[in-house]
């Protein structure tokens, strides 16, 4: 495994850069991105079929700067200033514990003070170069594609703390029993956590703006099967806890053409150091599971960029309104519970039926999106009944 990019490099191409960023956060960062330029290509494509419109908002400009602006950039350049210059001036604390260091009070005070004073200037100086006798309103145009700066912040703020919440609902005796460890671990977050906190934000940022919710259904379907489908690269790569339970079976004869690997993994160096100590090795990464395990996130990042292709390729072909987002539901809720099948995850019991928390999503968005292009086909043929008595009329 390869807890950071440098160790994945140096593997690959047998380059040594020496800069701990750590593997699973580069791949979220990589389904950000890759769900920004989905989502972005999509509003644009709605907006030209004419299903999303541009709308019209009101800007004020020419204002002085206010307090609450310059203060913001301080901020923003303090915690900059503070946790890079921190880095670069205790270089070794950073490498031991990466995660454990930027989430820590440590940092340079002075460089910290510096930048923030720096950011607040040059806001003040950019701010007083436009500022007029008058400060007037003027009425501008913006696309909806627009928007994708503030729904990438506000999904990603707000799907973090989805995905906490949900995995601690998850470990909820190991929360009780350690609610800060548990918190403000780098580790432990539930997918669909994230999923449920960033849809809702995300449309309720369309709705705010004029757009149809089953639209922005539409549009964010094959950006969240991309999405994430690139952060299990992530899990796979950095071994980031989030496997199938021991296969105990031989890898079946008609398997043989795969690496071995795949049917049955102990992850060796995974990035939450679980299991036992591999011989030889010494530092940090040195742990490996006892028993070979499912490698549920490869299969789910083959069948999730492999549906997303799907959904890419046919995208233009569908044309009914609510669709889309149904087949992504049946897709993304039918291959996780079917995976569910062979992970470890704590289950709980819904009246006398026993599912994990993943499974139970699951099930409800494979029962959804089932349902949706039920009522989607019921209503096309009360359609098509009106017309074919509406012809009969008229003869």
């Amino acid at each position: 495994m390869f807890p950071t990019i440098d160790q994945l490099l140096q593997y690959l191409f047998n380059v040594r850069l020496n800069f701990p960023l750590q593997t699973f956060g580069f791949f979220v960062a990589m389904a950000f991105w890759g769900a920004y330029l989905v989502f972005t290509s999509e509003f644009k494509r709605y907006e030209a079929n004419g299903k999303i419109q541009a709308y019209n908002r009101k800007v004020i400009i020419g204002r002085s700067p206010s307090v609450l602006e310059l203060g913001i950039n301080f901020l923003l350049g303090f915690l900059f200033g503070f946790k890079v210059f921190g880095v670069l001036f205790n270089y070794s604390a950073f490498v031991t514990d990466p995660r454990k260091y930027l989430i820590s009070t440590h940092g340079n005070l002075l460089m910290g003070l510096i930048a923030g004073a720096g950011f607040a200037i040059w806001a003040y100086q950019d701010r007083k170069r436009s500022q007029l006798p008058k400060p007037k309103v003027i009425e501008e145009k913006r696309h909806p594609y627009q928007l994708m700066g503030l729904i990438t912040f506000s999904v990603g703020f707000f799907g973090f703390i989805g995905a906490k919440l949900f995995d601690i609902a998850d470990h909820f005796q190991l929360f009780l029993h350690d609610p800060a460890g548990v918190f403000f671990s780098a580790n432990g977050f539930a997918y669909y956590g994230g999923l449920v906190f960033g849809a809702l934000t995300y449309l309720y940022i369309g709705h705010f703006y004029g757009m149809k919710q089953v639209h922005l259904a539409d549009i964010g379907s094959p950006g969240m099967m991309l999405a994430y489908g690139i952060g299990r690269i992530g899990c796979q790569l950095s071994g980031d806890g989030d496997w199938g339970r021991i296969n105990p079976d031989p890898k079946p004869g008609w398997l043989n053409w795969l690496p071995d690997w795949i049917w049955s993994f102990n992850f060796p160096h995974n990035s939450i150091n679980s299991g036992v100590s591999i011989p030889g090795c010494t530092g940090n990464f040195c742990n490996q599971l006892p028993y070979g395990v499912y490698p549920t996130s490869f299969y789910e990042l083959v069948l999730c960029i492999g549906m997303f292709g799907l959904m890419w390729t046919f995208r233009r072909k569908i044309k009914v309104p609510g669709l889309m987002f149904s087949i992504y539901l049946i897709l993304n809720g039918g291959e996780r519970f079917l995976l569910e099948q062979i992970r470890v995850n704590h289950r709980f019991s819904f009246f006398s039926i026993v599912l994990t928390q993943a499974e139970l999503i699951g099930l409800i968005m494979l029962t959804g999106g089932i349902t949706g292009i039920c009522i989607l086909l019921y209503n096309r043929l009360k359609v098509t009944k009106s017309q074919y008595k509406l012809a009969e009329n008229e003869k």
